[in-house]
């Protein structure tokens, strides 16, 4: 039996996927500053602030899947905030990196967790594929940063795979359930010019591509993990409204509000590109949800 030790073993993603890697019959660990007593997962001690780590952790595993890091969209982009975005990423995998055995280690892969943001907030007519390089703004150069730790992994021989993920809907817990707020209560309308793309993907489809990230030894490098539908903010709002059965407002929520209640973190809400997952495609992966319709109708909001 395998062994998975997942990093942010107790955020949305993470907790998801433990549960879908224990019904595979995979062996699943996590590391976390605090000891849990998770049925069926073991738990390890780590604190990347203080540089402390269960080293039995890491050499014990299969596989790592790393996804720790904090939330993007939960507090205004202070200085501070930026900083622990940062750190909470890098830091982090520096840590597992330093703790491995290189010279008697089972690892077999090193998967992580990266973010469309990799290619920037603005909104472009071009489609961005895993070929483009990263942006030049607080988004791009984090994910550059993020990745460039998981490849020295590769560096060593081990197979590293960089996850670049969209907008995960899920029924409990991530955005989907504070966008859907003012659509009950029937005054959903559209963000800013709401021309912006909204690059999403369902929760199962995203755990369903790390497993398969574990499975399939061809998998190498920078994937991105978003649905093959591509749909604006206007258009995303407005199919939520009409599956909810809510009115849809032609009036749009006015760039200038959103800067004064976001300040810099406006920037990920306004801009939004189009974003390939013919990559993932190629690669034998098949959406079980590839449009927002029957996403919508298995999150049964």
């Amino acid at each position: 039996m395998a062994k998975v030790l997942i990093t942010g073993g107790t955020g949305l993603v993470g907790m998801h996927l433990g549960r879908k890697l224990l019904e595979q019959g995979y062996e699943v660990a996590i590391l976390s500053r605090t000891k849990r007593n998770e049925n069926k997962i073991q738990t390890y001690f780590w604190d990347y602030n203080k540089n402390e780590i269960d080293k039995d952790a890491i050499n014990t595993s299969d596989y790592i899947i790393h996804l720790a890091g904090a939330n993007l969209g939960e507090r205004r982009w202070t200085s501070k905030r930026k900083r622990l975005i940062l750190d909470s990423r890098i830091k982090s995998a520096e840590l597992i990196y330093n703790s491995m055995d290189k010279g008697n280690n089972r690892l077999r892969a090193f998967i992580t967790a990266s973010a469309i943001g990799y290619y920037g907030a603005a909104t472009y007519d071009k489609i961005f594929s895993e070929t483009e390089p990263a942006a030049d703004d607080f988004l791009g150069q984090t994910c550059k940063l993020w990745e460039q730790v998981a490849d020295r992994f590769t560096d060593i021989g081990i197979r590293t795979v960089k996850i670049r993920t969209g907008v995960v809907l899920a029924k409990q817990g991530g955005v989907l359930p504070k966008i859907v707020i003012p659509i009950k209560l029937g005054i959903g309308s559209a963000i800013g010019e709401g021309n912006q793309y909204f690059p999403w993907i369902h929760i199962d489809d995203l755990c369903s591509i790390y497993i398969k990230a574990i499975e399939d030894t061809q998998m190498i490098g920078a994937f991105n993990a978003v649905a093959p539908e591509q749909k604006t903010n206007k258009q995303f709002i407005e199919t939520i409204a009409h599956y909810m059965d809510k009115p849809f407002w032609f009036p749009k929520i006015p760039a200038f509000a959103i800067k004064v209640i976001f300040g810099k973190m406006s920037e990920m809400i306004l801009n939004g590109s189009r974003i390939s997952s013919d990559k993932i495609k190629i690669s034998g992966f098949v959406f079980k949800y590839p449009k927002l319709e029957s996403a919508l109708e298995k999150l049964e909001l």
